[in-house]
């Protein structure tokens, strides 16, 4: 593993990790002084594109964002999702993670799934391509988004998945939406790092989709704290901008040339 990895996983009952998403070099840029570790996340294909789903996120739009991301990413961790049906079997992962890393200059690479995905991961892995887990409740593939751990036969399986993506070597997993008593038995019986979306503070860090953080997006969801209302902001700096050029304040000579 990396150094960055490591010093992610050095954080364990010591410090929260830090994460947030990026799909662009300059919010990247900003986001690389304050993260431990940067996310290009599929939830572009619903923050950017207006998709329904991710389901709809190519492979191709992933690299293109990521390469952005990249240029903004110097001390931080990138990893970088990779998107519905480009991992379902462990030659085809394989083949679209290299391709990934390749051309994206990335530390890692995300897959959503338990079991079901154990020797796509172990392949990965073994072809030293670090790789981020994700359970709980899964964007590609979920058909209701409602919080897991409700019951004990899905907490017992939750649990189970994880130790198992641990054993396959994978060095952190997104825990989205997952009972808070659950989140913490995970994190505690597992000795790499949680990071939670709606999965309580008891998780190793923490990650959201930074649109929704600074007010840019509509989103409503329960787990969403904005911290900062940007669209009134934007708002109000474009209609100062529209007026100062109806009433020809701008531009002034000095954002002019003359010779």
């Amino acid at each position: 593993m990396n150094k960055k990895i490591n010093k992610i996983l050095s954080k364990k009952n010591k410090s929260k990790v830090i994460c947030l998403t990026a799909y662009s070099k300059n919010v990247a840029s900003i986001l690389d002084r304050h993260c431990d570790l940067v996310l290009v996340g599929d939830s572009l294909g619903s923050v950017l594109y207006n998709y329904n789903s991710t389901k709809e996120v190519s492979l191709e739009t992933m690299i293109n964002h990521s390469k952005s991301v990249r240029l903004g990413v110097k001390k931080s961790l990138m990893v970088v999702d990779m998107p519905y049906n480009t991992y379902r079997n462990p030659k085809e992962a394989l083949k679209n993670a290299r391709l990934v890393m390749k051309k994206t200059k990335c530390d890692a690479v995300k897959l959503e799934g338990g079991k079901k995905i154990i020797s796509i991961v172990k392949s990965l892995v073994k072809n030293k391509i670090p790789v981020m887990g994700h359970l709980g409740i899964l964007p590609q593939t979920e058909k209701k988004f409602t919080y897991k751990g409700k019951k004990l036969t899905e907490r017992n399986k939750i649990l189970k998945d994880a130790k198992l993506l641990e054993k396959a070597g994978i060095f952190s997993i997104v825990l989205e939406c997952i009972e808070t008593r659950l989140a913490k038995k995970i994190t505690e019986q597992l000795n790499i790092i949680t990071v939670g979306i709606g999965s309580s503070a008891n998780c190793d860090g923490q990650v959201l989709v930074f649109d929704d953080l600074i007010g840019l997006s509509q989103n409503r969801f329960r787990f969403v704290k904005k911290y900062v209302d940007l669209n009134q902001i934007i708002n109000s700096a474009v209609k100062r901008y529209k007026s100062e050029v109806l009433t020809k304040k701008f531009p002034k000579a000095k954002h002019s040339f003359k010779n």
